[in-house]
């Protein structure tokens, strides 16, 4: 399969200092977003770490035999150690977190065939999101790690209520956390012809998914997708900073690139 991808971040409207960060490996094997929190400059320094962290295992054990499912749960826990060990030695940076979402696209041997087929996988923590479009249909594949989200997943708020709810950026999970629960690992189908997105909540607090769906299907390349968002999202108000990856998948393209 191959892929023509792009990303964009951009530190917003309100914000002093752009605490997300995200990866692109050049070959498209994989996608990071992260998006850091805590004082100063902490938050930056907490997506960077992972940034680096997960971006630095994936490489290095790629042609391992490690499953997928388990190199991406690794790489989640060895970032965040590495945010812990460096809040161990800047004590003023204890407070530090970050979100983080990554994508893998990696080659995996069926047990029982034998055959090798190119499988796709996603690790999420925070809230941070992945999309996928499928025709005209935008599903967002991560879930949430907030408050809000499990009172939705619960049917004790609406999602209309959700998106303006004052406890909507507490979070449960996030890289930094010595008491770190599981980290979301799933596969996920992606087709010829999907696009998948990848980006912090100050793209998706300033657009809803239609708004979304509707800039990801208007048939623009990823650059000119990632560019579109992030300026709809400054013209929404730009609160946050606002980060944003696209993968669009597709045998025929001439310029993409296979992975």
């Amino acid at each position: 399969m191959k892929a023509e991808f792009a990303g964009l971040t951009d530190t917003g409207l309100v914000r002093a200092v752009n605490q997300d960060a995200y990866h692109i490996d050049p070959q498209g094997r994989f996608f990071i977003v992260a998006d850091g929190m805590g004082g100063h400059a902490a938050g930056q320094e907490a997506s960077r770490i992972a940034k680096e962290a997960i971006q630095k295992y994936l490489s290095e054990k790629w042609d391992s035999a490690e499953p997928s499912h388990i190199l991406l749960e690794n790489a989640f826990l060895l970032a965040n150690q590495a945010i812990l060990d460096d809040q161990q030695i800047h004590p003023d940076n204890a407070d530090m977190g970050t979100t983080a979402v990554a994508v893998i696209f990696r080659p995996q041997e069926d047990e029982v065939t034998g055959k090798t087929t190119e499988k796709s996988w996603y690790g999420n923590l925070g809230d941070s999101r992945i999309y996928r479009l499928r025709g005209d249909r935008l599903e967002q594949v991560s879930e949430d790690d907030t408050w809000v989200a499990q009172a939705v997943k619960a049917g004790a708020l609406s999602e209309e209520d959700a998106r303006v709810h004052p406890w909507r950026h507490v979070l449960s999970q996030c890289l930094g956390r010595a008491d770190l629960g599981a980290i979301e690992v799933e596969s996920v189908d992606v087709r010829p012809g999907d696009r998948l997105l990848l980006c912090s909540d100050g793209l998706t607090e300033e657009l809803t998914d239609e708004a979304i769906s509707n800039y990801l299907q208007s048939g623009a390349s990823s650059q000119e997708a990632v560019t579109t968002l992030v300026k709809a999202a400054k013209e929404e108000g730009g609160r946050d900073n606002i980060t944003v990856v696209t993968i669009a998948l597709d045998d025929n393209s001439d310029t993409a690139s296979d992975f």
